[in-house]
C-alpha cells in the first residue's frame, strides 16, 4: 500500500496584493532573480578579475534579455496549441519560459564578449556568472511554482505536493490547459511531483555549496571549477526532474531541456579535465614569473645599493682626507 509520508499543501498564488498594487508573482520572481543573480555575479567577478561591476551588469542585462526572448520563443514553438491570440506569444508575466532556449540564446549573445577576454578572465568570469545564474534560477522557480506549472505524475514521495486549489497553467497527467478558472488537477487532495519545487531545492543546495567554495573554503577555488560543477550538477538533476513531467512536449521521448542536459554533461567533463588543468598551469607559471620578476627587482635594488655605498665611500674620502701623522 502506498503511504504518503507528508504531502506538502499546495495552493497556487499567481498574484500578490500589496495594498493597492496587484503583482504577477511569476514576473516578480523572475525580476528578483535577475537582479540578485546579476549582483552576485558582478561582485564575484570584480573581486576575481578586477572587472568593474558596471560592465558585468551591462553584459548580464543584455544576456538576460536575449535569454528571455530565446526561452519564450522555444516555449511558444513547443506549445502552439496554447496560443490563441498574438498577446499570448509575449505574455511572459503569466509564465511559460523554457530554460534550454534561453540558456542557448544567452550563450550565443555573450560569446563575442567572452572571446575578447584572456583565458583567465574568461573562465573566472564564467564562474561568477554560473554562481549568479544558480541563485537567479532558484528564485525564478518560485515563480513557476506560484502559477502552477511543471507538474509531474501522482506520487507518494514525501516531498510531493498535495493540490488544495487555485488556478494553474497546466493540469496533472495531461489535463486540459486552463488559466482563468480553478483547475482540478486530478482533484483536490491529489499528491503529485511538483518539479518546480524540486528544482528550487536542488538549486538552493548548489548555491550554498558554491558560496562555501567562494567565501568559506580556505584554499582558493581554481578557475573553471564552478562552471564545470554547474554544468554537470544541473545537467543531471534537470534531466531527472524533467523525466517526471507529464505536460512537456517530447521528441523521441525526451524534452528539449533533456537534450540540453545531454550536452551539458560532456561539456562539464571537458571543462573539468581539459580546460581547468591548463588554467591552473597558467596560474602557476604566472606566479613563477612574478617571483622571478620580484627577484630581479630585488637584485637590481641590491646592485644599486652597492653602487650607492661605493659612491658614498668615495665621497667620504674626498670630503675627509686621511691625516698624515708623520
Amino acid at each position: 500500500m502506498d503511504l504518503v509520508l507528508a504531502g506538502i499543501s499546495y495552493t497556487t498564488f499567481p498574484e500578490i496584493t500589496l495594498g493597492p498594487l496587484t503583482l504577477r508573482t511569476f514576473g516578480l520572481m523572475v525580476g528578483i532573480g535577475v537582479v540578485v543573480g546579476a549582483w552576485l555575479a558582478a561582485r564575484v567577478i570584480e573581486e576575481w578579475t578586477g572587472t568593474p561591476r558596471e560592465e558585468t551588469y551591462s553584459l548580464a542585462t543584455k544576456m538576460v534579455v536575449a535569454g528571455i526572448i530565446g526561452s519564450r520563443i522555444t516555449w511558444v514553438l513547443s506549445h502552439l496549441d496554447e496560443i490563441d491570440s498574438p498577446i499570448d506569444v509575449i505574455a511572459v508575466w503569466e509564465g511559460g519560459l523554457q530554460f534550454s532556449g534561453g540558456f542557448i540564446a544567452a550563450i550565443i549573445f555573450g560569446f563575442p564578449s567572452f572571446r575578447k577576454w584572456t583565458r583567465q578572465v574568461r573562465w573566472k568570469s564564467l564562474d561568477g556568472y554560473a554562481y549568479g545564474l544558480t541563485a537567479g534560477l532558484a528564485i525564478g522557480r518560485i515563480g513557476c511554482y506560484s502559477v502552477g506549472e511543471h507538474f509531474g505524475r501522482p506520487t507518494s514521495f514525501f516531498l510531493g505536493t498535495t493540490y488544495q486549489g487555485g488556478s494553474t497553467r497546466e493540469g496533472l497527467a495531461g489535463t486540459a490547459f486552463e488559466t482563468s478558472s480553478e483547475l482540478q488537477v486530478g482533484g483536490v487532495g491529489t499528491t503529485f511531483h511538483q518539479t518546480a519545487l524540486y528544482e528550487f531545492l536542488f538549486l538552493a543546495v548548489l548555491f550554498v555549496f558554491f558560496s562555501y567554495l567562494i567565501y568559506v573554503r580556505p584554499k582558493p577555488t581554481k578557475p573553471a571549477t564552478i562552471m564545470a560543477i554547474f554544468c554537470f550538477y544541473y545537467g543531471v538533476t534537470r534531466f531527472l526532474t524533467d523525466s517526471l513531467r507529464v505536460n512537456d512536449e517530447r521528441v523521441l521521448g525526451m524534452t528539449g531541456a533533456q537534450y540540453m542536459c545531454l550536452a551539458l554533461i560532456p561539456i562539464s567533463f571537458w571543462i573539468w579535465f581539459k580546460i581547468r588543468p591548463t588554467l591552473t598551469v597558467e596560474v602557476i607559471v604566472a606566479d613563477d614569473r612574478d617571483i622571478d620578476d620580484r627577484a630581479e627587482v630585488d637584485e637590481g635594488i641590491a646592485d644599486d645599493s652597492a653602487v650607492d655605498d661605493d659612491v658614498s665611500d668615495s665621497d667620504l674620502e674626498g670630503d675627509y682626507p686621511s691625516v698624515d701623522r708623520s
